[in-house]
């Protein structure tokens, strides 16, 4: 058993190092002067299309959920029919 426990502890220090394994350049910068620049677009869909997709996905969901719930209280705020 302490073997599988030493052996589970030398697995989970060798991939959680400090050293990374891949360099990836700094883009902070190309981002910032992309979202401050001042052309009109709301800061939301400065992202392009992945970000206009993704507003309108959500904006259809949350009027289809509000709807929905309107609908479902009017329902339930109307008597049954007795039969």
């Amino acid at each position: 058993m302490w073997r599988n426990v030493l052996a589970l502890r030398q697995i989970s220090q060798r991939t959680i190092s400090t050293a990374s394994r891949r360099q990836f350049a700094n883009r902070v910068s190309e981002h910032q002067k992309l979202f401050q620049e001042d052309n009109g677009v709301p800061v939301h869909l400065k992202g392009g299309a992945k970000d206009h997709l993704l507003y309108r996905t959500t904006m259809v969901l949350t009027t289809f959920g509000t709807l929905y719930s309107v609908y479902y209280l009017l329902i339930s705020s109307m008597p049954k029919k007795p039969n």
